[in-house]
């Protein structure tokens, strides 16, 4: 069974926005700090953001502070990603992941492709 599964990828044009969401199973529940990474062809992963339990937030960049929003609803189980102004560099596939506090990230979702056209 999947744990994390994300959803909202697609093509879009430079300038464009997207919400990424990712669905979390029931073992994971609001505790979990939720985050999300991206993977460009070619590169590493890097981490993008992550939320925790009460909602703090933390962005690896300016940039993506500046243009992309994490949010949660615990309600629901589900994790966002709110992204404005893209890039052709935020061109990547997108994963969700979530961890216990202190913990290594454990449970990744599959990934959802953004493909930023010029």
């Amino acid at each position: 069974q999947e744990q994390l599964v994300e959803s909202g990828g697609g093509l879009v044009q430079a300038g464009d926005s997207l919400r990424l969401s990712c669905a979390a199973s029931a073992r994971i529940t609001s505790n979990y700090v939720m985050g999300w990474f991206r993977q460009a062809p070619g590169k590493e992963r890097e981490f993008v953001a992550s939320i925790s339990s009460i909602g703090t937030k933390t962005y690896s960049t300016n940039s993506m502070r500046d243009r992309f929003t994490i949010s949660r609803d615990n309600a629901k189980n589900t994790v966002y990603l709110q992204t404005s102004s893209l890039k052709p560099e935020d061109t990547a596939v997108y994963y969700c992941a979530a961890k216990l506090p202190g913990n290594m990230w454990y449970y990744w979702g599959k990934g959802t492709l953004v493909t930023v056209s010029s």
